[in-house]
């Protein structure tokens, strides 16, 4: 089976569509601004998602669905900011998890309205199940027995009061296959335009099985690229998550954020060609390079810091990039390293501006990898030709 990607972008973007509906829709029943954070589909093993959500203690709300989509709806809170949930509600304190389990109903009502008038179908919820849970069991348990699953991921933001919460829909593979596969697929969300503003609604099209596999690829090439750290620092070192996502292309400075970041930028050439940015938080890249030099530099990300950091930028992209090439059976080479040191919005932007000519979408492979005994932490944005990808996963999958 054969997945067409810009139908994957058009279910995206009703996911977006629905988060934006959630939003306006817990705005009025709270009298607070919410926006639309980030929305993006996974592809994630069990294993996968049990790293991504550790740590995690949720407060929220479940939905089974049925009928022009079965699967099953996510809303959860951080369960330290369910307190300043209730407060905004007219008795939320003395309802407590009924006032959860009716913002939940809401919201999720509100995310599905798309869906269901984008199908022209009915979508039904089962009756909201409160939950508090730990990890990754705030997702349902077929989700972790899964080797290969869709995750669609919306994050709302609060403006004015800690009330972030994100929604998660996790589709029944059968029927959502259906929907995405090749000719079979929908032309495009309402009011979206194709790529590049073509009439032609088809897309690349991509093995299903192959994004499994390149998702796993994604993982190794974190953990090769971690080892590279700890062999050129000396210092342990561990990948906390990565994952393969579909996302808007637009929407990934956002999720870099405003704040101060260093490292290094790439571009890919080869198949699949594209960019991958490693950053550090501002403060990481100097602890980094100080663990690499031989003595304490004149200035905390100077010359001999940029030094440092192009070096291990050019060995974790290498740890990432041999991996792909030897599994898709093709030669990726990557540029020399160019040091970046600005806003972490600012650094990816220029990378997003020369792919969105030639597409809206992209799989992103992110990374965030930690080193034991100082406090760094490293973010990978790898962001490859959306049909050059498409292609060698296609290779992939022929006997």
């Amino acid at each position: 089976m054969r997945v067409d990607v810009r139908a994957l972008g058009a279910c995206n973007r009703l996911s977006e569509q629905g988060a934006k509906q959630a939003a306006d829709a817990l705005s009025e029943l709270t009298g607070t601004d919410l926006a639309v954070e980030v929305t993006g589909a996974s592809v994630a093993s069990g294993e996968d998602l049990a790293e991504a959500f550790a740590g995690r203690e949720s407060i929220g709300v479940s939905v089974g669905l049925r009928g022009g989509l079965e699967g099953e709806a996510v809303l959860a809170f951080d369960a330290a900011n369910v307190d300043a949930l209730l407060s905004l509600l007219p008795g939320g304190q003395s309802m407590g998890h009924s006032a959860v389990s009716e913002v939940g109903n809401i919201a999720l009502g509100g995310f599905l309205d798309g869906w269901a008038n984008y199908l022209g179908t009915a979508i039904d919820m089962t009756p909201p199940r409160y939950f508090e849970a730990d990890g990754a069991a705030v997702l349902p348990d077929g989700a972790l027995a899964g080797d290969g699953v869709f995750l669609f991921e919306s994050r709302l933001d609060a403006t004015t009061t800690d009330l972030d919460f994100s929604i998660y829909m996790l589709p029944d593979s059968g029927q959502f296959r259906d929907l995405i596969v090749g000719k079979a697929a929908p032309a495009a969300a309402p009011g979206a335009e194709a790529a590049g503003g073509s009439d032609d609604v088809s897309g690349p099209e991509v093995p299903y099985e192959s994004l499994s596999t390149f998702a796993s690829l994604a993982k190794r090439g974190s953990a090769n690229a971690a080892d590279n750290i700890a062999m050129m620092t000396g210092l342990e070192t561990t990948v906390d998550v990565s994952r393969l996502r579909f996302v808007p292309l637009a929407d990934v400075p956002a999720e870099v954020g405003v704040e101060p970041h260093a490292g290094t930028v790439f571009e890919l050439q080869g198949k699949p060609s594209g960019y991958l940015a490693i950053l550090f938080e501002e403060s990481s890249a100097a602890t980094i390079a100080e663990a690499m030099l031989p003595m304490e530099p004149d200035e905390p990300l100077g010359d001999m810091a940029e030094n440092a950091l192009c070096e291990l930028g050019n060995v974790m992209t290498s740890g990432f990039i041999d991996g792909w090439a030897n599994v898709l059976g093709t030669s990726i080479a990557h540029s020399p390293p160019e040091f970046v040191h600005d806003i972490g919005s600012s650094t990816i932007s220029p990378l997003v501006a020369k792919l969105s000519q030639r597409q809206d979408y992209g799989f992103v492979i992110d990374a965030a990898i930690r080193t034991e005994g100082v406090e760094a932490r490293c973010d990978v944005y790898a962001l490859p030709d959306e049909r050059e990808l498409a292609d060698a996963l296609a290779q992939l999958s022929e006997p």
